[in-house]
């Protein structure tokens, strides 16, 4: 009898092969329920914050469910079905997607530097909740944010920087006021709170889109500050 062939070898290739299928099968079950479970849209704004806060603890632990973007990469071209806005920095370490783990098509993302709500966001977002139903609108700020640090900056210095920067200090600057007169410890952190507070705000206020779909209950927004060292976001 060859080598191979022996009793003991055969049930020794066949305990390996086992091994290794269900070593491949558990991820893949894993994403395949990861995706069935978002294809259900969150039925309020609550459902929907709870959806991203769990994200998001998955992606502190290291333990992202949403890793095989193709799975569903021929429905996505059927359309999109994203359940929450995110208003967030260009900051190239602030990455929505996978700071909340969720896959391409469940995120309606604007980014401008220093996350505040321009004019063409505020229609983005309208187009966002009027036309693809999205339940709640998350501003992201983030720790060392250069945006909030070069409004201060031109504060202090009483100068506006070069260019078309300037429409990104005066939207930022109300914020930076906000908290200059209470001293805080850390003024940048405090304004990027500020900030985040603000436009979240204003995003339930403007009218009569988002104002009156947050009237009917929804659409929520909250503000939230993403952690870079941790991957953490603490809503505010």
């Amino acid at each position: 009898m060859c080598e191979d062939c022996k009793p003991d070898n055969v049930s020794r290739r066949g305990l390996i092969a086992g091994g290794l299928a269900v070593s491949m099968a558990t991820p893949l079950a894993t994403q395949a329920f990861a995706q069935e479970a978002s294809a259900v849209a969150p039925a309020s704004p609550e459902e929907a914050l709870q959806r991203l806060m769990d994200g998001n603890a998955r992606y502190v632990a290291n333990a992202a469910i949403n890793t095989d973007h193709s799975l569903t990469r021929a429905s996505r071209a059927e359309g999109q079905q994203p359940f929450a806005a995110i208003v967030s920095c260009s900051d190239s370490r602030v990455a929505p997607e996978l700071i909340f783990d969720q896959g391409p098509g469940e995120l309606f993302v604007v980014r401008v530097a220093g996350n505040f709500i321009s004019e063409e966001g505020l229609a983005t977002l309208e187009y966002g909740v009027a036309v693809l139903g999205i339940k709640t609108i998350v501003v992201l700020g983030h720790t060392s944010c250069g945006a909030v640090d070069a409004t201060i900056k031109s504060i202090s210095d009483r100068e506006l920087p070069p260019g078309h920067l300037p429409s990104l200090v005066n939207a930022i600057r109300p914020a930076v006021y906000d908290v200059m007169n209470d001293s805080p410890d850390d003024l940048l952190a405090a304004a990027t709170a500020q900030n985040a507070k603000l436009n979240a705000a204003r995003a339930l206020s403007e009218g009569p889109i988002l104002s009156e779909a947050a009237a009917a209950g929804k659409l929520g927004a909250v503000a939230g500050v993403y952690e870079i060292a941790t991957g953490k976001v603490t809503f505010l």
